[in-house]
C-alpha cells in the first residue's frame, strides 16, 4: 500500500509536475559543423522535493543537448539551526539512472536498500547507481543537525546506457582525494568527473562524462577545451559571466552549448562560481517516469511492477 501510494504521490515526481507523466525523446548525436556556440540561456525554476527547496534547471526536457545527464537540481542554500528537524526526502526508488550528489556546504545523510548508510560532507561526491532498481532516502546530516550551518549542493542525474540499465545497483561516495584540482591564473577548477588539461579524475562512469566545479576571480578569463562531439552546459551558481558573442549569465542561469568546436570562452568581471558539465550523448531513446529512466515503455512498466512487488526493497525499512 505504501509503495503504491509513493509512485502516485512522491515529490521526486517533480518531473511530472512540469511535464507529461511519460516523457519520450531521442538523445541523439546531432551533427553540426558550426563552432561551439550557445544554443539557449534560461533560468532555473523554484520547486520543492520533500521538505527541501530546490532550483531545477532541467528534468527530461533538454536531452539532446545535456545527455548523458537527464536532471539537474540545486538544493539550498538553506541555513539550518542546530537541533532543527532534518531537511528530508523520504525513501523513494530509482532505476536505470545514477543520481549524483555533490555538497558545496553542510552535510548529508544517505541510506538505501543496498545496506549503505553514509554521512556525506562538504566536497564529497556520491553516486547512487540504481541499475535494475533500488530505494534510498536523503536528508541533512548529523553534523549539520548538531552544529547548524549552511546546506547547499547539487543532485544531478546521469543517465545509464541501455546495456547497463539492469545491472546490480550500488552506491559509492568519493572525497576530493579522487578528484583533481587545477590552478590557473585567477581561476580554480575541480575536476569531479572526466579529464581536463591532461589531469583526470579517478571516479569512473559508464560513458564519457565531465563535471567541473569552477571558481573565477574578478577580471579573469578562462578557455576550457571540450570534445566538439560531446554535449556541454554551464550552470552559474553565483556571480556573472560573459560568454561567447558577449552573452551574459547571472545567478542560477544555464547556458546550453551546441556541438561543433572545442573551446568554451569565459570572462568574469566581478568573479563567478559555476559548474560545467557534459559528455558523449548516449544516442538512445529515453523514456522516463519520475525516478525511472529507461529505453522503452515496457521497461517503465516493469520497473513500476518490480517496485510495487517489493523487488527494489522496503521503503519502511529505509526510512527508519
Amino acid at each position: 500500500m505504501y509503495r503504491r501510494k509513493f509512485i502516485k504521490g512522491s515529490a521526486i515526481l517533480g518531473i511530472a509536475a512540469a511535464y507529461p507523466s511519460l516523457v519520450s525523446c531521442n538523445s541523439g548525436m546531432l551533427q553540426s559543423k558550426t563552432s561551439r556556440k550557445i544554443l539557449q540561456i534560461f533560468s532555473a525554476q523554484k520547486t520543492n522535493v520533500g521538505t527541501l527547496p530546490i532550483l531545477r534547471a532541467f528534468a527530461g526536457d533538454k536531452t539532446d543537448y545535456v545527455s548523458p545527464f537527464v536532471l539537474f537540481d540545486e538544493f539550498g542554500p538553506v541555513t539550518c539551526k542546530a537541533g532543527e528537524d532534518p531537511l528530508r526526502v523520504d525513501a523513494h526508488p530509482h532505476a536505470g539512472v545514477t543520481p549524483t550528489t555533490y555538497f558545496l556546504e553542510g552535510t548529508g545523510h544517505h541510506k538505501d536498500s543496498l545496506n549503505y548508510d553514509f554521512q556525506i560532507g562538504k566536497g564529497d561526491f556520491m553516486m547512487f547507481n540504481s541499475g535494475r532498481g533500488a530505494i534510498h532516502m536523503e536528508e541533512s546530516g548529523v553534523k549539520l543537525y548538531n552544529e547548524g550551518g549552511q546546506y547547499h549542493g547539487f543532485q544531478i542525474w546521469l543517465n545509464t546506457p541501455a546495456k547497463h540499465k539492469f545491472d546490480t545497483p550500488t552506491t559509492s561516495v568519493d572525497d576530493e582525494s579522487k578528484m583533481v584540482i587545477i590552478k590557473k591564473k585567477k581561476s580554480t577548477i575541480k575536476v569531479i568527473l572526466g579529464e581536463l588539461f591532461g589531469k583526470k579524475s579517478q571516479i569512473e562512469t559508464y560513458s564519457p562524462a565531465f563535471y567541473y566545479h569552477v571558481k573565477m576571480e574578478a577580471d579573469s578569463r578562462l578557455d576550457i577545451p571540450t570534445d566538439p562531439t560531446h554535449n556541454a552546459f554551464l550552470y552559474n551558481v553565483k556571480g556573472n559571466l560573459e560568454l561567447e558573442a558577449k552573452q551574459k549569465l547571472t545567478d542560477h542561469q544555464i547556458a546550453i552549448y551546441q556541438r561543433g568546436d572545442s573551446i568554451i570562452n569565459l570572462y568574469s568581471e566581478k568573479g563567478a562560481e559555476f559548474l560545467l558539465l557534459g559528455g558523449q550523448p548516449l544516442d538512445e531513446e529515453v523514456f522516463s517516469y519520475g525516478p525511472f529512466v529507461m529505453n522503452n515503455e515496457d521497461q517503465i512498466k516493469q520497473c513500476i511492477k518490480n517496485y510495487q512487488n517489493g523487488l527494489m526493497g522496503n521503503p519502511d525499512l529505509v526510512n527508519r
